[in-house]
């Protein structure tokens, strides 16, 4: 197993990692991408299985797993009623992931806004565009992938799904676009990842 982590971790956090896999009787499957989530928890029968994209980076490969244990954590030490991304899931988290947030594991440039992203973290880390931009940097590189903030004002973009947009008015942090084949608009994140097309 710690072979396996070690191809999808920083490499001073596959020892922990694997410890709290064990402790709380994690099987874990690595999977191919999926664009809708990074990751995911499911209990069956006593058994916890979580699920993390393959394709992921070792940073953001790292938060999601932390991410998936801590939903089991706050299931087990506070019920199956709370909320999946409450208070308590927040807690949990929190302490489950500050032992990482040291230079020996993430990039310097990286910990401060780690830092302030656990104050109080939100359900998916692509929701704080600065967190998220960071990290993105460390992706490996695909050619025909732009942001939306980078996507000129008019220009038409296509999504995963092959819907086609147009890109409108930033509303304080997202933008508006409108999509070409029914006309309503839609809010993107800035770091929203397109596809550019000609116009």
């Amino acid at each position: 197993m710690n072979d396996v982590l070690a191809k999808y971790l920083p490499e001073h956090a596959v020892k922990p990692v694997f410890e709290l896999i064990v402790a709380n009787r994690v099987h874990l499957k690595v999977v191919n991408q999926r664009v809708t989530r990074h990751g995911d928890y499911r209990s069956h029968a006593g058994k916890h299985e979580i699920t993390v994209n393959s394709s992921l980076n070792k940073y953001r490969f790292l938060m999601t797993l932390i991410h998936e244990i801590s939903h089991l954590v706050a299931f087990e030490k506070f019920g199956r009623n709370i909320k999946p991304h409450g208070e308590e899931w927040k807690y949990c988290f929190r302490m489950l992931m500050i032992p990482f947030i040291r230079p020996e594991i993430f990039p310097s440039q990286l910990l401060p806004l780690l830092a302030r992203h656990f104050k109080n973290p939100s359900a998916s880390s692509d929701t704080d565009a600065t967190l998220s931009l960071a990290l993105k940097q460390f992706d490996s590189k695909s050619d025909d992938k732009n942001y939306i903030f980078e996507v000129p004002y008019g220009s038409l973009f296509r999504i995963h799904n092959g819907k086609i947009f147009r890109k409108g008015a930033q509303r304080t942090k997202r933008f508006e676009c409108e999509e070409v084949g029914t006309g309503k608009v839609y809010l993107f994140n800035p770091n929203a990842e397109v596809e550019l097309l000609p116009n």
